[in-house]
Formats: structure tokens, sequence, C-alpha cells
């Protein structure tokens, strides 16, 4: 279950819709009738940060290159980054999708993705930086492509490809509407494609039956490392594998000399921690030894958090090298062959460190706390890192807008200045922690603007996507999201209760086949902490979310009248019937234990549907109508129910939306009416 949207694509927290009533499903969305003409405003506010998407250190530390938005490739000497040169393919003055930026292992040449082309299709380009010449055109591309990366000879760029794709690859974007023969057509699979370096042939080097998400080279450029699957890829992440192959199999299958693909690790079958669970980002050892990877309890393919394992790169039992931590590594890469570099979700803070696997200890003179969301695009919290002593990444907070930061991990420098003078039209940020059932519970909170002491301000608590994942200090996007609320006079608090990441595993696990109870628990006892120490109504509190905080925001409303007004986005009210309905049915074993068929009561007793009687809170629903992981059914049974028993409701569905709203006009549209529903039922 997709539930959370990724801030690279994963996101849902910040990614809804434009709606259209139910009972007219070919209408033009429009409005609210309750309109608010302060929403111009807000949404103008957040539309004038330029997002830098990606950032990318040359291999040995003098250059860096970074995209923003639809201006397209900036690259300058990280010592100067004031005379930093765009790099485009698209010629007299048009702009184009480019980005994916990858450097060459000389750090010579970078290599991007741009539909800079006669028919807008995407295409590789090469830039011999400092060169006179134009961008030249490596080889086109028919289909979805992303994590463009060189060989470490320099001989190959690779990525994962999805030939002839008619939709982003991944379980968040809007899913073909079903037709055909049902689990057979429509199913697109994404291989590791390589391209030769000097002369543009393209071929796809990984097997036609393996859906694979992501990959790692080895040191000698003879092998590759991936996670992968059988399709259909988005339902088949949770049961992924490990496996190795020589790389040249993929040309020439056929060879004796070469070792075709074989399992090194696989979770399904290991009798040790990871049975049943997860694994992702998978990182070769310099030595060529040992392949690194974060396993654990994780709910979307790109949400990465667990512990650190390793496991010999020929195949065996994989050891935890971070057993009983309490936080949760998102990103890993290797120093050398005892120390990796680890990006983790810590609390609710971002940690960035030096981690010694063979003394299992953090290095006292590498570590970095910082109150911000991190990554330098493509994976989650990815930090760009050069052969020097050298990082960078993007990073932003609900006070500071995105920018590129740089330099040595103790000299960190602001690269890029987009938005030096964006100032938050919304209040200020206060981290809160609060204790419950033994659990150690962390949240922010967001205070009104223009704040008053003297008064007395209504609460909006916002549940973030995942489970597995957790509210980190971002900037916003325009759109839904907890920060326009603090803009309109709310409190908004944001837990992350057990079954979050940055407490560590035993935390992340804590609400495996107990939905809506633990964790419900732990956001009452967090509402309980902020409405002591702060001027909040009791009687003015109100809960939404996305995805698994749409279903949290359903349950809620039937366990508790705490809540007084609801918007449930993307949610889902019955398990039983959403295990016959969603795309990606494979995620629901490892947090309730077995099948629907094999174990229904554990599905029933987290089903909101099952106690709508005790339903009394004004709620709206939104979805859209092709969402896979989330589908449009399950909101339809929710509002059916609270309209039966009289209980306020309203639906909204969005056309050609999936479980990541794509178009702006439709994120914005559901805050338009998120913020007239609340100002309705909690004036």
């Amino acid at each position: 279950m997709k539930m959370r949207c990724l801030l690279l694509a994963p996101l849902c927290a910040s990614v809804l819709a434009m709606p259209l009533l139910a009972q007219t499903p070919t209408q033009t969305a429009t409005a609210p009738v309750s309109y608010d003409s302060r929403i111009p405003a807000i949404i103008h506010s957040l539309e004038q940060v330029k997002y830098v998407r990606e950032t990318q250190l040359s291999p040995d530390g003098s250059q860096i290159a970074w995209t923003v938005g639809r201006e397209g490739i900036f690259v300058a000497p990280l010592s100067d980054p004031a005379t930093a040169q765009h790099v485009t393919a698209c010629t007299n003055g048009a702009n184009g999708g480019e980005g994916g930026i990858a450097w060459s292992p000389d750090s010579k040449t970078l290599a991007f993705f741009s539909d800079c082309t006669p028919d807008h299709k995407a295409a590789i380009f090469t830039d011999e930086i400092g060169a006179a010449a134009a961008p030249h055109m490596l080889v086109q591309l028919d289909g979805y492509a992303k994590n463009l990366t060189y060989s470490p000879d320099g001989k190959y760029l690779t990525f994962l490809y999805v030939k002839g794709a008619t939709r982003p690859s991944g379980a968040l974007a809007a899913m073909p509407l079903p037709s055909g023969v049902i689990g057979v057509e429509h199913i697109e699979v994404q291989r590791v494609a390589a391209v030769n370096a000097q002369s543009g042939t393209l071929t796809q080097v990984t097997p036609a039956n393996l859906h694979v998400y992501e990959f790692d080279w080895s040191p000698d450029s003879k092998k590759l490392a991936y996670v992968a699957a059988a399709p259909p890829g988005e339902d088949n992440w949770w049961t992924a594998k490990l496996y190795v192959q020589d790389f040249d199999w993929g040309f020439n299958p056929t060879a004796n000399s070469v070792v075709p693909p074989h399992i090194v690790f696989n979770p399904t079958t290991t009798n040790g921690t990871l049975h049943g669970l997860q694994i992702a980002v998978p990182r070769w050892s310099p030595d060529g030894k040992r392949i690194a990877f974060i396993g654990g309890l994780m709910s979307d393919q790109g949400s990465t958090g667990g512990d650190i394992y390793i496991v010999p790169s020929t195949g065996g039992e994989a050891k935890d090298v971070t057993p009983d931590r309490a936080a949760s590594p998102a990103w890993i890469t290797w120093i050398d062959d005892q120390n990796l570099g680890v990006a983790e979700i810590k609390g609710s803070d971002s940690h960035l460190f030096v981690y010694n696997i063979d003394t299992q200890q953090d290095s006292p003179d590498y570590s970095l706390n910082l109150p911000d969301s991190v990554g330098a695009g493509s994976l989650e919290m990815r930090i760009s890192v050069s052969n020097s002593n050298n990082i960078a990444f993007i990073r932003s907070s609900f006070e500071h807008p995105p920018e590129v930061w740089a330099g040595p991990l103790d000299n960190l420098k602001q690269i890029t200045h987009y938005n030096d003078d964006l100032k938050p039209s919304w209040g200020k940020t206060e981290a809160v922690e609060w204790t419950n059932e033994g659990f150690h519970v962390h949240g922010w909170l967001l205070y009104p603007a223009d704040y008053d002491p003297a008064k007395n301000y209504p609460l909006i608590v916002y549940v973030h996507g995942g489970p597995s994942a957790a509210t980190m200090p971002r900037w916003p996007y325009p759109g839904f999201g907890p920060v326009p609320f603090s803009a309109f006079g709310y409190f908004v608090l944001m837990p992350n209760p057990r079954g979050s990441f940055g407490e560590g595993e035993k935390f992340t696990q804590a609400n495996r086949k107990d939905f809506g109870y633990g964790d419900l628990r732990d956001i009452l006892a967090g509402v309980d902490t902020v409405v002591k120490d702060h001027p909040i109504d009791p009687n003015r509190i109100g809960i939404t979310g996305w995805s698994y905080g749409g279903f949290m925001t359903m349950f809620a409303v039937t366990q508790t009248h705490r809540f007084h007004a609801a918007v449930a986005g993307a949610g889902l009210s019955d398990w039983l019937s959403y295990y016959g309905e969603n795309s990606i049915d494979e995620w629901m074993i490892p947090f309730f234990g077995a099948s629907v068929y094999d174990d229904p009561a554990v599905y029933a007793k987290s089903s909101a549907i099952n106690y709508i009687k005790n339903a009394k809170t004004p709620t709206l629903v939104v979805v859209g109508d092709r969402d896979g992981e989330c589908p449009a059914p399950q909101s339809f049974e929710f509002w059916h129910a609270l309209r039966y028993e009289h209980v306020p409701t309203e639906l909204v569905v969005y056309p050609d939306e999936g479980h990541g709203f794509s178009k702006p006009v439709d994120r914005i549209n559901v805050l338009e009416r998120a913020l007239g529903w609340f100002g309705q039922y909690m004036p």
C-alpha cells in the first residue's frame, strides 16, 4: 500500500487533487461553495518557491551540478558556485524536461535525460564540461527512464527503463482503467538498460521476467547487483530478492563464460530477522566481496527505513550490523571496506554520519543532526558523495526553502540562493515529544500565523502516509498539506506514531496486526500533550491525512468523538474488500501476518466500516478515480455509510488521478475544499 508520496516523486502528504462530485464523474471540478478569498494569497505564496530537484558532485569533488524545475541543469566549480553555467540540450531559448544528471568517473562529462528532441521524446545527452560544443545526443529512448548512472570504468551509462511505457513506473501514478485479460495485459516491466558511452548502442541487460527496483555496479564494472521481483512490479516489491549477475550476460546470455542472474539473498526464505520483510538500496563494497542494503518493514518502494545488513556478494545469510538502533537508516554508501556513509531518520530529524560496521559504532568525527529534510534526488535521503571529503544535498525545512548545500560534513556551505528572499506565510514550528505506553513519540507542531498567546485556536491533526514513513520538516509544495492550515490560523500537529520511521525497527513494527489502535492512542496522547501546553480549543480539533493518513482519519472518527471535522484523502475503510480491489495486495502480508483469506478477522478488526455506527464527525472524502493503491470504491463505501447514518459528508472524485495527484489544479482544489470543510465545521 503505497501509503505515502515520494518527495522525489516519493509522496501523498502533499500531493492531492481537484474535485468532482461523485454523482457527476464527467463534470469539470469547481471551487467549493464555501470558498475563502484568502486562498489565492496562500497559494500564490507557495508557488513562489523555485524547487531544486537534484544535485550531484563530480567524482573528484571539484564541480557540482544541480537541476531547477523547468529551468534545467546548472554546473559550477564547487569553489565558485556563483559562476554556474546553464547546461541544456534545448535550443533557441526553449525549455524542456531535463535532469537525471550523472558524472563520468573522470569528472569531465555530464550525462542527463532531456526531451529537447524533434519529437519531444526523452533521450540521453552527454556534455563535455568546459568544451565549446553543445551537448551530444547519445541515444533516443522510447519509454520511461530514471536513475542514470555511469559504470565505474566509464564505458556504459545504465538506468532503469520501461520500454514503451504508457505511465511512470510505480504505484503512485494513475493506473490504467481495467480492460482486457486482467493480470495479464497492460503489465510494464522495468529493467536495467545500458548504453555504450561511445557508440550509443542500447541494450536491456536484466531479464524480461524481472522487474528491477534499484541496482548498483560492482567496483570492477563486471557485475550488477539489483533488487527485483517478478512482474507486476507495483505489487511484488514486498517479495523482492537481491540478485547478482555478470554484466556481460545481458549482451550474450548464451555464453558459457558469464554468470546469469542468481539470488544472493531471499527475504522470503531466510531464517533471520528479515524473514518476510523488505530490502532496498543495495551497495557493493569497494573490495567486491560484500553487498550492504537496508532491510526492514517498509510500506513503500522508495520510502526506505530499517537496519543495515551485509551479505556476501556470492550469497549467504545477511548480518544485521545496526541491531537495536533507535533510528531508521534510509540511505547508505561505502566510504571504505569498513565504513559506511549513512543518512537516517532519527526522531524527526535527519542524521548524517559515518558508521564502522566492524565496531558497530558511529564515528564521533563525522556526525551531523539537521532539523531539515535532506536529499539529492533519486533515492530518498540520498547524499551525493565525492572521492574527496565533500558531500552535497538539498535541504529544506518549514522555515527555509530548498537550496543546495555542499562541502565537508563539518563545513557545509549554501551553494544556491534561489529562494533567499522567501519568508514563510505560516507560523513557527516546534518539535514535540511525548511518551505513550512505553513508546517515545516524536512530532512537529506548527503554530498559527500571527500567533497571539491570548487567543484560543483550533487544531488540525495531520497524519502522514506510510505507515512506514515519517513527517519531516520540509518546505511545502503548492496544494494540500499541513502548512496551509497554519497560514489560515490553525495549530497543526504532525505526529509520527508507532509504525513510523525514526525510532528503530521495534517502533516501526509496533502496529503490525494492530492498525488503528496503538497508533491512534499515540496520536491522541500527542493531542493531549499539545492541548495541555498551548492555547487550543478542545472543541475545535480536526483530523486529516492522505493514504495511511486517510485510513487513520476514517478509522479515528469511528473510534472517538474527539475530532469535530475530518478530511480523508485516498483512504480505505474496509480492509477485507480492499484486499481484492487494490493493485498492491502483497504489501499486506508483512503488515497483517496472513492473507485476508487465511485470517479475515485481523483485517476486520481494523476496518472502519465495521464501526460506522459510532461515527458522528462531519467528514469530507476525496480520491482519484484511477488510484491503484487505495482504490476509489473504498472512499465510496465510507461516504455511503456516513450518508446512511446521516453524518454530514461529501465525496469528491478526481478524474484521471492516481494515488499521487499529478495535476497542480487538482492538488490546489483539494486544499480549497479541505479549508472550506474545516472552516464550516470548526468555525
